[in-house]
């Protein structure tokens, strides 16, 4: 199994990226897919999520209303478009694969990395001010 994301970059602040990450899962559909993000010296943190059918989508408050998170079953990749970015978005951003067959035992499971199975090699977004 690989995740592989790109599209990261540096960018001036308030500009737009579109980061993808390429699933080799044999059912794509059966996973919920997650967007992490780890800045330098912080911890990683959640940035988003989507339901195996795209249906339904989870935000973090600090990229809400910039961010969205959409799929592509057919072409097993998920995308993270993010508008509007600011210096504080610079981090290395990681895709990651959970199957929605394992039970979740948290409401809020989707923000816990530890939730998820697999995980990408992570693309490094710089937004200069």
């Amino acid at each position: 199994v690989q995740l592989q994301a790109s599209g990261g970059g540096l960018v001036q602040a308030g500009a737009s990226l579109r980061l993808s990450c390429a699933a080799s899962l044999n059912t794509f559909s059966n996973y919920f897919m997650g967007w992490f993000r780890q800045a330098p010296g912080k911890e990683r943190e959640f940035v988003g999520g989507i339901s195996w059918s795209g249906g339904n989508t989870y935000y973090a408050d600090s990229v809400k209303g910039r961010f969205t998170i959409s799929r592509d079953n057919a072409k097993n990749t998920v995308y993270l478009q993010m508008n509007s970015l600011k210096p504080e978005d610079t981090a290395v951003y990681y895709c990651a694969a959970r199957n929605i067959r394992v039970p979740a035992y948290s409401s809020n499971w989707y923000r816990m990395g530890s939730e998820y199975n697999y995980w990408g090699q992570g693309t490094l977004v710089t937004v200069s001010s």
